[in-house]
């Protein structure tokens, strides 16, 4: 296995990585600019009011998505990874 075959695994799983990433972080961009628009507005400077929203929107994020992160990462494991074990 030559150093251009590992860099190439590896830049597939950093992009994997963002792609895993992004839904929660977009939500919590999302869910952050809606509670400091309504903090904003209402000047109500709370600091709960920011983290449990954030929190629980991420953790839904994450169980809607997590089964795209699964398919995702095994299907990296299965055609990189995998092949790579078995010829070497």
């Amino acid at each position: 296995m030559g150093e251009t075959e590992l860099l190439g695994i590896l830049r597939s799983f950093l992009w994997a990585g963002v792609w895993i990433a992004s839904p929660m972080l977009l939500t919590a961009l999302v869910v952050g600019v809606v509670i400091g628009l309504f903090q904003a507005l209402t000047s109500i400077q709370e600091m709960t009011l920011t983290f449990v929203p954030k929190l629980v929107a991420i953790l839904l994020a994450f169980l809607l998505c997590s089964g795209f992160a699964s398919r995702l990462l095994l299907s990296l494991f299965h055609d990189q990874v995998l092949p790579v074990i078995a010829g070497g």
